[in-house]
Formats: structure tokens, C-alpha cells, sequence
């Protein structure tokens, strides 16, 4: 695992999040999450609510790739790691209290996504794009 820089912590918050999945033969699936968020500075964690083909990825494959961006400035950072998924314990409670309190018409997650980071890319438009940070 890596340390996810704190700019970059910094920068998840209140962004949509595209995360890209593969099945173990490597079909491809990508899906916009708005629960992702940063636990702490080496994982990164998302609720799973309504997806079938990534949670169907991550049990053959747990190999994930998480990108934020903003529009307006064109920034975006972009971690790769490998995922865990968590159907009880004090992180899923957590997630699922803080989901409840987001939105009462949202169900309680199928699961809990917990990524351990191994790898931040740039994502950001100009000569850094796709560039490995840490």
C-alpha cells in the first residue's frame, strides 16, 4: 500500500467518482459511484448499492481503478488498488448510518467497498496526465 497524498484526500470530497471493475477474464465495466470517499491515507472506500457487475467484477477480480475529477478545472487524480468487500462490522455500519442520513429513499448497501491504494495516478488535463504520483 501507499500513502494517498493529502492534496489528493483533499480533492475526493463532494466529486463523483467513475469506478472501473473487470471481470477475472477481463471484460470491462465502468460505473459512477457517489458515495466514494477516502477512509484514511491508504484506502479509499464507496457503497455498494445498485451494482451488480461491479460487485459480480470485484468477487472474481478485486483489482479496482477509482477516478475523480471536476469539470470546471479539468483536475482529476485517479487511485488503483485492490478491493475488499464488507457485508457487517463497524465500516459497513458506519457507511450505511451515514447513507441514512444522506437520503432516507436510498436502500442499505448490499455491501461495504474498502480498497487498499497501491497506486495515484494525474488525471488532470496537460503534460502530468496519467503520470503515477506515488
Amino acid at each position: 500500500m501507499v500513502s494517498i497524498p493529502k492534496y489528493v484526500q483533499e480533492f475526493f470530497p463532494g466529486k463523483m467518482a467513475w469506478v472501473a471493475t473487470a471481470t477475472r477474464e477481463g471484460v470491462p465495466n465502468v460505473t459512477p459511484k457517489g458515495t466514494v470517499k477516502v477512509l484514511d491515507d491508504q484506502h479509499v472506500v464507496f457503497a455498494d448499492l445498485f451494482s451488480l457487475k461491479t460487485r459480480q467484477n470485484l468477487e472474481q477480480n478485486p483489482k479496482v481503478a477509482v477516478t475523480v475529477i471536476d469539470p470546471s478545472t479539468h483536475k482529476g487524480y485517479q487511485v488503483k488498488g485492490t478491493a475488499e468487500l464488507l457485508s457487517s462490522g463497524p465500516l459497513y455500519d458506519q457507511m450505511a448510518a451515514d447513507l441514512k442520513g444522506a437520503s432516507a429513499t436510498l436502500p442499505v448497501p448490499k455491501y461495504v467497498v474498502k480498497i487498499s491504494v497501491e497506486s495515484v495516478y494525474d488525471q488532470s488535463v496537460g503534460p502530468d496526465a496519467g503520470k503515477q504520483i506515488v
